[in-house]
């Protein structure tokens, strides 16, 4: 079993370039992230990819998942990355950094405490609300209110988590900004009490 610690944990064969982790974060087996920011307490198990994206606290990200698939240039004559990956085909030619500006313009970003289940992908330019749900095998092409529960191709809402007072209460009480001391101090209330129950015994 492994012990995670303030510094990072990532899998000897995962690929990591041009990343920011947080403290108790893991990446598993053969995962790819690049450019891309993970919060404190969040994880993404194997073969996930990530691009070009913002991931908060207590992110739980399943196998096979795919954040900020990128986009080809369908304007173009051709859709092949020759032409903006032209330095691997000719020695003469550039990297088109305009095209690059452009993909990562359109950044993913997800909330806190978001699920995101196995083989789901991200398209770019997507946000995910703190506390989502993605359902295993959906392709997310718009946005993901917070505390809602999405699934199918293309991603569509299954139902709310919480009601609307409930989801405020949590958004209020922010618990993913609690330091590691007081969620060790909390974890036989995130375990045993029921939602209003927890809400109403931390204050808000």
């Amino acid at each position: 079993m492994t012990r995670l610690s303030e510094t990072p944990t990532i899998h000897e064969t995962a690929s990591v370039s041009d990343c920011e982790l947080g403290r108790y974060t893991e990446i598993a087996e053969r995962c790819r992230m690049i450019d891309t920011s993970l919060g404190d307490y969040s994880y993404i198990m194997q073969d996930g990819a990530a691009w070009c994206a913002t991931i908060g606290k207590f992110a739980n990200i399943a196998s096979n998942v795919r954040i900020n698939a990128p986009n080809h240039p369908t304007w173009r004559a051709t859709l092949h990355h020759f032409t903006y990956r032209s330095s691997d085909y000719w020695d003469d030619a550039q990297v088109d950094e305009g095209f690059f500006d452009w993909r990562r313009a359109n950044q993913v970003t997800i909330g806190h405490d978001v699920w995101i289940g196995h083989g789901a992908t991200i398209l770019p330019g997507v946000r995910v609300g703190n506390g989502a749900v993605i359902g295993a095998g959906a392709v997310v092409s718009r946005d993901v209110d917070p505390y809602t529960i999405v699934g199918g191709v293309p991603a569509r809402k299954i139902r709310d988590r919480f009601d609307d007072k409930t989801a405020a209460r949590l958004e209020a009480l922010r618990w993913w900004d609690w330091s590691h001391g007081k969620l060790r101090a909390c974890l036989d209330d995130f375990r045993s009490l029921p939602i209003d129950a927890f809400l109403d015994r931390h204050g808000v």
